[in-house]
């Protein structure tokens, strides 16, 4: 799929119907998305501040010049490649709705794997106390404070930009009182030991930047690159776990595809007697690296 959209967006300077700016929208947009009517349809959505529904329901409602020209930026963005989730200011996670902003990762359906695994472990225990290191947008330890009310948080990472978005998304989900925003690097501003330690670090090796999706590339390279073969965050991660976790804690956290063999044994070092396991993705893939600390 081309990376960059060569057609021009524009809307005719007289009226125009929802149906027409879809069509117009969608064959802009066939380029760079696999999905150009839906991705049409909820910037309209954004623009008009109405469901996609009202959209479906009413294609003759007209638009106004205002909102023909301001739906035309947006399309224009999105055809350059700038991810959805930043043209709208939210993206949606573990039946959430987040904030997002391009100081941080966007949310994706992947991470879900690892929120599982923590509440289904969560599950039954008194009073925990939870880690998200790297914490980005706060989706992880929002939905785990969400969904286990008896839980205590960290959320650590080292953009005060990135915590300031987990900051208003614990906020808009009203757990900002369970959650402690810590700014610092992997587990060094943790003040106590913790039950569970979660983690979506970067893994993306510096050698795949040029090779990712524009859409991608929009994205924090902080956030995404992890040295040479994308282990750095990790392993980096694993040497500071031992000491900050409690016996019998559990540590989660997600990794590439490729980089199973390899997450599996630098857990071990850190962690030789733990029960250690590699979980797939719903494609089957290579995704959580489990360590269950004796």
């Amino acid at each position: 799929m081309p990376e960059l959209c060569a057609k021009p967006f524009s809307l005719p300077r007289a009226v125009c119907c929802v149906q027409e700016a879809l069509q117009r929208a969608s064959d802009v947009l066939s380029p760079v998305t696999h999905h150009p009517r839906l991705e049409s349809e909820l910037l309209l959505s954004h623009i008009l501040q109405r469901p996609r529904t009202f959209l479906l329901a009413h294609p003759e409602a007209q638009l106004t010049a205002e909102w023909a020209l301001d739906y035309a930026g947006l399309v224009a963005r999105r055809a350059a490649g700038e991810p959805l989730p930043y043209i709208t200011g939210h993206s949606p996670f573990f039946g959430l709705e987040f904030t997002v902003t391009p100081d941080v990762l966007i949310p994706r359906p992947e991470t879900e794997l690892l929120v599982e695994h923590a509440l289904a472990w969560l599950k039954g225990r008194p009073m925990p106390v939870v880690a998200d290191i790297g914490t980005g947008s706060g989706c992880i330890v929002v939905s785990v404070a969400r969904q286990c009310p008896e839980a205590r948080c960290y959320a650590i990472d080292i953009s005060a930009a990135a915590l300031a978005v987990a900051r208003a998304n614990a906020a808009r989900h009203g757990v900002a009182d369970r959650i402690t925003c810590l700014e610092g690097d992997l587990l060094a501003p943790l003040p106590e030991v913790v039950d569970v330690i979660l983690s979506n670090p970067p893994y993306v090796a510096e050698t795949e930047w040029a090779s990712l999706p524009i859409s991608v590339r929009h994205e924090p390279r902080a956030a995404l690159l992890s040295g040479v073969v994308g282990l750095d965050a990790l392993r980096a991660l694993l040497q500071q776990a031992p000491p900050r976790l409690q016996p019998g804690g559990a540590l989660f956290v997600e990794i590439g595809e490729r980089q199973g063999d390899a997450a599996q044994a630098l857990a071990r070092t850190a962690f030789p007697t733990a029960h250690i396991q590699i979980l797939p993705d719903l494609a089957g893939k290579a995704r959580l690296l489990t360590v269950y600390k004796t």
